[in-house]
């Protein structure tokens, strides 16, 4: 499944992927400059996400 979605996300530039050729095999993604263009979407869902667990802290610890 997780191969799957890097690919996928690969195939839309969000990513770029190099294949190292070693034993093992090893291989690195990275987010293209495209890709980056998300990452203001993300640090606002993380941000929501802390607000959110803070959230949940108090409603848990007051019931």
């Amino acid at each position: 499944m997780l191969s799957k979605q890097l690919d996928e996300l690969e195939k839309d530039g969000i990513i770029s992927r190099e294949c190292f050729a070693e034993v093992p095999p090893r291989v690195e993604y990275q987010l293209t400059d495209y890709g980056e263009t998300i990452y203001p979407i993300v640090y606002q869902m993380r941000r929501w996400g802390y607000i959110h667990l803070e959230r949940n802290s108090i409603d848990t610890t007051s019931k």
